[in-house]
């Protein structure tokens, strides 16, 4: 397995492009701007992209799905609660002062439980609401990408619609029930571990 990080666009989200490395298969997270610079990464790669994963539907983690789209064919997968946060995410942007493309419609609409895959590579669906409805993390191979509902000494939002602040609470808990030496890939900021947030993150002490 390889993980390459991008960060990308003015609010700097955390972009991930999965791979198996000897079946050349991919899995592409949070692609909220910039696509010509993630193509260029697939490409250098060599890589059959499986999968467009959006951990939430917030216009900053799905900006360059059109993009992607159009160029690898791969399905796009949202959580079922995730809907009207994706469709609301072009009038968000430009409520933000942002533009994006029409969002192509969602192929999967995955929920708790289920496995996402590329190449030899599983990941388990954790439904993780609070930031949003439809929050998920992805978990596998060591590794926990969190979207914005986990970062580094901190946790997302909840002040915009479908967040909840109780949601938020059973979510964090849950992930810091997760093995601690599991790598943190959060949708914003630097990488941490599970160990390193039951300690030290800002967050610990409201649940």
């Amino acid at each position: 397995m390889e993980i390459k990080g991008i960060t990308v666009g003015p609010l700097e989200v955390n972009c991930y492009l999965i791979s198996d490395t000897e079946r050349k298969e991919a899995i592409v997270v949070d692609p909220g701007d910039e696509p010509d610079r993630i193509l260029d990464l697939i490409e250098e790669g060599g890589l059959k992209v499986r999968y467009i994963v959006c951990t939430h539907a917030h216009f900053d983690h799905v900006g360059a799905v059109p993009e992607l789209k159009e160029a690898t064919s791969a399905e796009i997968v949202i959580h079922e609660e995730e809907g009207e946060v994706y469709e609301a995410a072009r009038d968000m942007a430009a409520f933000w002062g942002y533009d994006i493309e029409p969002l192509p419609p969602p192929e999967v609409l995955t929920r708790e439980g289920d496995e996402i895959g590329a190449g030899g590579l599983r990941f388990r669906v954790l439904h993780t609401p609070g930031h949003s409805p439809g929050g998920i993390c992805l978990y596998g191979n060591g590794v926990v990408l969190t979207g914005d509902t986990l970062f580094a000494g901190s946790v997302g939002r909840t002040d915009f619609p479908g967040g909840d602040p109780e949601r938020l609470k059973d979510s964090f808990r849950r992930l810091m029930s997760l093995p601690a030496d599991t790598v943190v890939l959060p949708g914003h900021g630097p990488r941490s571990t599970i160990g390193r947030e039951r300690v030290e993150n800002l967050f610990r002490d409201e649940v």
